[in-house]
């Protein structure tokens, strides 16, 4: 390929990189896997004649879906081989993230941790319609189907997601004033405070990797994940401190022990009150919380 042509191809593959990051992101739950997505893309994009690319961001969003398919199927030995639960990686996000409703959601850990259930194509299928709404037959190019598959395909993952996520939208403002409620109790180790701000039936999911301590499958209930809190508080004997931030275009917590990162809390929230906390504390997960990662559906 000459200069000029590797010129344009460049060109072109970073004014769509932030998209293509959040396709491969959305589709893997790992933003460490989806840079090697995006380190493949250009492999062998810069191997097209760009000549013949009539859409060339239809065609990069197409090797960005098949690595990315790829990618996820060498992914499910290492998940069946992970120590504890599997929780995304999580992303420091900026603000505009959050002010995109589209986006927040479509990013968010609940969405994340629904995706988990689907097969490979189905999360491929559903990401790419939904969240980046591309057309039926550009689809079926990307993932090797025909449109009419493809159609089914997008129906039946649609509806499997439609009855495992948040059956209300709840606003960033109460996701907000429960996590600072949160805060507070933990910071002192209140084990009321904690009780008054957990629904009796939540779930603690936590993710260390073997690495960190964490739980080896989910606390479930109030009594049990505040007391399961507030005695791993007091065993470490340690200083615990919360930090409010954005991740995944929601608010959530930075857990820091004696000034250092010890992990990142997001939360669910169901009539006022926390049903879900997804605790990360995996270090190969928490890269990318001290920067802002650049995400877009455009």
């Amino acid at each position: 390929m000459s200069d000029h042509a590797t010129n344009a191809a460049t060109e072109t593959f970073l004014a769509y990189r932030n998209l293509l990051f959040t396709v491969a992101y959305e589709m893997l739950g790992s933003a460490a896997d989806a840079e090697d997505v995006l380190q493949e893309t250009w492999l062998r994009w810069v191997k097209v004649d760009l000549a013949q690319v009539q859409d060339q961001r239809a065609y990069l969003i197409r090797i960005t879906t098949r690595q990315s398919l790829n990618r996820l199927r060498s992914m499910k030995s290492r998940k069946e081989a992970y120590v504890g639960p599997w929780l995304p990686e999580p992303l420091l996000t900026a603000p505009d993230v959050a002010q995109d409703v589209e986006l927040a959601e479509s990013v968010s850990m609940a969405l994340m941790l629904v995706l988990e259930t689907l097969s490979p194509t189905e999360r491929a299928v559903f990401v790419l319609r939904e969240a980046f709404d591309i057309g039926y037959d550009e689809i079926a190019a990307a993932v090797g189907k025909s449109p009419a598959a493809v159609r089914q395909i997008a129906y039946r993952a649609r509806r499997h997601v439609d009855a495992r996520r948040p059956r209300e939208a709840v606003s960033s403002g109460e996701t907000r004033a429960a996590l600072e409620s949160f805060r507070r109790a933990l910071e002192s180790g209140d084990l009321q405070g904690l009780l008054d701000v957990l629904a009796p039936e939540v779930v603690l999911v936590s993710d260390g990797g073997g690495v960190k301590q964490a739980a080896p499958r989910p606390v479930i209930s109030a009594d049990k994940v505040a007391r399961f809190i507030v005695s791993g508080i007091g065993k470490a004997g340690v200083s615990l401190t919360g930090e409010l931030t954005a991740v995944n275009g929601s608010p959530a917590l930075v857990l820091r022990v004696d000034g250092e990162i010890d992990g990142v809390v997001v939360i669910r929230v169901e009539d006022a009150r926390i049903s879900g906390l997804y605790y990360v504390r995996n270090p190969a997960k928490l890269t990318r919380i001290e920067s802002e990662i650049p995400l877009t559906l455009r």
